[in-house]
């Protein structure tokens, strides 16, 4: 059974909803261990203190906030508890927006948002007028010692909530969004319009693998065989000198594309090439004098 993370109240006037969030998604990622390179010995990071000379205890360790270079406001985990802000425990909506307004930009992290028996009835109440609405609300949430402004959304027949990043998270980049003079011409969009026309289709996020994931657990595999990985040289990209003849291009290579009859096998991430004798024989000494 999954883990809920935070179990509270949500509140739209009187109405109150006992609910419990889980997360709803997690990066994969097949981690790799930081060894010492001479023994292949798996690197610690103990908790040190240079002042004392010695490693400590997770016990010994409170936090505190660097005002001045080694000068810090020390903070013991009691005195943290007493700032916890009435959204630890209850989610007040604060107002209800149309959901396209709300930039995907400042969305975070992610997590279903299930009610428990006793606000069941409300719940669903909730979510269908989201639903005909077409509203999102907007609440705020404290957990992991944070306070967040969250965006509350209706999906696949439940409430989904996002964590967002305030305003003055979000950084600016001077040359985003900078108009540099050069207006494309008609038939150049024209011909763009027909190429995004050419690859448009419904979203089907099952389609797309993590292509580096599966690359590196081949290697991994490979090399448990005594095998060595040859990968692909990737393509030398130029920029676009002749827009219009890119464009052209494009569509016609897609078209070409469309018409090739579909191949009755995936090829492999990379391609796995036997390890010469001569190399397996050095690595077996390698192992005999160790």
């Amino acid at each position: 059974m999954a883990t809920s993370v935070w179990k509270g109240h949500l509140t739209f006037g009187l109405v109150s909803i006992p609910i419990r969030l889980f997360a709803a998604a997690r990066t994969e990622r097949i981690s790799l261990n930081q060894l010492h390179k001479v023994c292949h010995s798996r690197i610690r990071q103990p908790q040190f203190c240079p002042t004392c000379n010695r490693q400590i205890e997770r016990s010994e360790i409170i936090k505190g906030f660097e005002y001045e270079k080694d000068q810090y406001v020390l903070f013991t985990e009691e005195e943290l508890d007493k700032l916890d802000p009435p959204s630890a425990r209850t989610m007040e909506i604060l107002e209800f927006v149309k959901s396209d307004e709300v930039d995907p930009l400042y969305f975070d992290a992610s997590y279903y948002a299930t009610p428990e028996d006793a606000g069941k009835k409300a719940y669903d109440l909730l979510l269908a007028a989201m639903e005909e609405s077409g509203h999102s609300a907007i609440a705020k949430l404290y957990m992991h010692q944070r306070e967040y402004i969250v965006v509350i959304r209706p999906r696949a027949h439940g409430l989904t909530l996002h964590t967002m990043f305030y305003a003055d998270e979000i950084r600016n980049v001077a040359e985003y969004g900078e108009k540099n003079g050069a207006e494309p011409k008609e038939q150049e969009k024209k011909l763009a319009l027909q190429l995004i026309e050419s690859l448009s289709g419904p979203f089907e996020p099952k389609k797309y693998q993590d292509e580096y994931r599966a690359s590196l657990r081949s290697m991994i595999e490979a090399k448990l065989k005594g095998q060595q990985v040859a990968v692909a040289p990737h393509p030398q990209l130029a920029p676009v000198v002749d827009l219009m003849e890119a464009l052209k291009k494009s569509l016609a290579g897609k078209q070409a594309a469309e018409n090739r009859p579909a191949p009755v096998e995936m090829k492999a991430p990379m391609k796995v090439v036997p390890e010469a004798p001569a190399a397996r024989r050095r690595a077996g000494s390698k192992r005999s004098a160790s």
